[in-house]
């Protein structure tokens, strides 16, 4: 099974958590060496508050049908995933990105506004699966044009005039673990949390 992970009820507190592999060494001397082995990953863990059976169970048969970590499905969290600026905006690349780029042009935005999108907030360009982080405040110049930083680095190229998805963004992830399980009460309350990690 794949599919969109059940979206209520909402996990109770999400913890979030950038993975970035770094080949590290320190000489004799003590002088630091780092290299990036490239590749990012988010890591989600999620709590979910006491649930009755009635709640509980489809979350449950969902997570049992993805068969550990064998599939891959879709998750859209009910609070980072919304963007602190202005979601009602259709931003598209301006121009052709290569993979390893960390800013885009994007034009098609209502001119001179401001904060249009916020550090911090999450995206993803149409047609991929990765999701990237806005690294500064965003705001459109009088022709509607805007300079997008981001994190991590592009991991494959854009087309000119791609979209992007600023609100409701969908992560593609998979359990991080092969083993699901929960822990139910005498008031037939049901405790639950699960480890994600994106995949792309």
């Amino acid at each position: 099974m794949s599919g969109t992970f059940p979206s209520t009820p909402a996990p109770l507190t999400i913890e979030v958590q950038s993975f970035e592999p770094t080949l590290l060494s320190v000489a004799n001397n003590l002088r630091r060496q780092a290299r990036s082995r490239g590749g990012q990953r988010w890591l989600f863990k999620c709590t979910f508050p006491p649930l009755a059976r009635a709640d509980f169970d489809p979350i449950f048969a969902f997570s049992v049908a993805q068969r550990g970590q064998f599939e891959t499905f879709t998750w859209v969290p009910n609070t980072i995933g919304t963007t602190r600026g202005a979601s009602s905006e259709s931003p598209v690349v301006n121009g052709a990105l290569a993979a390893g780029v960390e800013t885009a042009s994007l034009d098609g935005l209502t001119a001179s506004t401001s904060n249009i999108l916020r550090s911090g907030d999450f995206f993803k360009f149409s047609g991929h699966t990765k999701v990237y982080m806005v690294t500064s405040d965003m705001s459109s110049n009088g022709s509607g044009v805007a300079t997008l930083n981001f994190s991590p680095r592009l991991e494959s190229a854009v087309a000119d005039n791609e979209t992007l998805t600023i609100a409701s963004v969908p992560f593609q992830v998979a359990f991080a673990s092969d083993v699901r399980g929960y822990t139910t009460d005498p008031t037939a309350y049901y405790q639950y949390e699960i480890d994600l990690i994106e995949v792309t």
